[in-house]
């Protein structure tokens, strides 16, 4: 019942039953799935648990409340999958070891039993990618930092048409001084939000100021940072787009460091719509991206990557939209 059903031989079954490595990853997977659905039992009585499917989700921040979203959409899609996830930090150089054939990130996963990994904002060098597949491990990248190559699949959101709301919005509140506080240069998704809030200016017949246009880490210090230096010029912006919700908590708190206030004297948007911004004073206008969804498709689509599947593309981008509260206004004397 069981190869009929996974459309295998019996012997195919069988090595699949018993533990055997000689069957590939895609004929596997299916006939595990099968005993899943079907919670086999032989004849002896004894119900065959089917191995453990494993998964790697790897982030470079791990407490951020952007990961925690993340985290809750690829364990909850892990679970109804009957997939384990095991979390960890991208290794960085003193954690690799030695790097020899025998002894790399992708073939310490693969030995591990991890059938492929998903990696959050973060760099993945070539070598890193080729390495992932020739140890036949399937990846799928959240908010890369950058794509070594065109065909790695990636999962994020419409980050140019956030950039666009979000710029438009202040815009509309009549700032023409709107500065912009980055994430990472190297980051596709913080250059896709900074595409955004160009076309924005650009539309608005609004010349952009190099000088109002800053980069940082995706983290509130950055921010702060950012946010002091926006307010050091000597015609400072009236309003301030952040490229993440931690940075614009961190330009909110260089405002109040100067004694100003948001949104009387300065208005800010970020970017991520986490729980952070609900709870900020004043809460926090933001770009939603749809972080739990982002993390399931991830999932979902690791799993047909391991089964072998062939994509319809490469590159997902889940809906954004613009969620008004409290920390924009109209500009002074506007």
């Amino acid at each position: 019942m069981v190869a009929d059903a996974a459309g295998v031989s019996l012997p195919t079954a069988s090595k699949v039953l018993n533990g055997r490595g000689d069957v590939s990853a895609e004929t596997r997977a299916r006939v595990e799935k099968v005993l899943r659905e079907f919670g086999y039992v032989p004849q002896m009585g004894r119900r065959v648990v089917a191995p453990a499917r494993v998964v790697d989700l790897v982030f470079d921040d791990l407490v951020s409340p952007y990961s925690l979203e993340l985290l809750r959409g690829v364990t909850e899609a892990g679970a109804e999958a009957g997939v384990d996830v095991v979390v960890s930090r991208l290794p960085d150089a003193e954690h690799r070891g030695p790097l020899t054939p025998e002894n790399t990130w992708a073939q310490r996963l693969k030995s591990s039993g991890r059938e492929g990994l998903i990696v959050v904002t973060s760099e993945l060098s070539l070598a890193q990618v080729e390495g992932f597949a020739r140890a036949g491990l399937a990846l799928v990248v959240i908010d890369p930092l950058n794509l070594p190559r065109v065909e790695v699949t990636s999962v994020g959101a419409t980050n140019w048409l956030g950039g666009v709301a979000a710029t438009e919005h202040l815009l509309g509140l009549g700032h023409r001084r709107i500065g912009f506080a980055g994430g990472p240069v190297q980051a596709s998704c913080s250059q896709a939000r900074l595409g955004g809030y160009r076309a924005a200016l650009d539309s608005a017949s609004v010349r952009p100021d190099p000088e109002l246009v800053l980069h940082g880490a995706f983290h509130y210090r950055d921010g702060l940072e950012m946010g002091s230096r926006l307010l050091a010029l000597p015609d400072p912006p009236t309003a301030v787009f952040a490229a993440s919700d931690a940075t614009a908590l961190g330009v909110m708190e260089a405002i109040r460091r100067q004694g100003l206030r948001v949104p009387e004297d300065l208005s800010v948007v970020g970017f991520d719509d986490t729980v952070m911004a609900s709870v900020a004073t004043p809460a926090l206008t933001t770009v939603r991206q749809p972080l739990e969804d982002m993390g399931r498709v991830a999932l979902r689509t690791l799993l047909r990557l391991i089964a072998g599947e062939t994509l319809d593309s490469h590159h997902v981008e889940l809906a954004t939209n613009l969620v008004v509260r409290g920390s924009t206004a109209h500009v002074r004397g506007g």
